[in-house]
């Protein structure tokens, strides 16, 4: 398939607010080379940073700040997917976190469509010793300040 014919509706769509963003940790390994877009969003939801030196985020009624990104290789979800320590077969509490469908939205407050986001549990962020960032941006290497819009 060329690239240039693939449908907006054929990608996979992960909202990442840690390791995954633009220069963070994970990015290159996991994404580099492998999006085909990427937006500064937002999606409701509770952010916490974790001893361990990445994030978690619960559901909740904040704004937790990161990038939408859409990969035209649905793959890539058997890769983030070990990477989060989620396996669909598994119940709920065996997975450090778990994927599900969010709404995700622009800076704007516009609607951008729906997308996978890997969550924890309040109880799961509570027993790791997790503490809320309020502003709903969490940064591991300083490299991805919240209001910088370029990448």
């Amino acid at each position: 398939m060329v690239e240039s014919n693939i449908k907006f509706s054929d990608l996979v769509r992960v909202f990442v607010y840690g390791t995954l963003k633009p220069g963070e940790a994970n990015y290159k390994k996991y994404c580099g080379g492998k999006i085909v877009d990427v937006k500064r969003a937002f999606v409701q939801g509770k952010l916490f940073a974790l001893p361990m030196g990445y994030p978690a985020m619960t559901l909740g009624d904040s704004q937790v700040h990161g990038y939408l990104l859409s990969f035209h290789n649905p793959r890539i979800l058997n890769e983030l997917d070990v990477l989060e320590d989620y396996q669909p077969n598994r119940q709920s509490p065996e997975n450090l976190y778990n994927r599900q469908i969010i709404e995700v939205y622009e800076l704007q407050s516009l609607f951008l469509g729906w997308a996978w986001v890997y969550l924890m549990t309040l109880e799961q962020v509570e027993q790791l010793g997790g503490f809320l960032q309020p502003d709903g941006w969490w940064s591991g290497c300083s490299l991805t300040p919240k209001h910088s819009y370029d990448l």
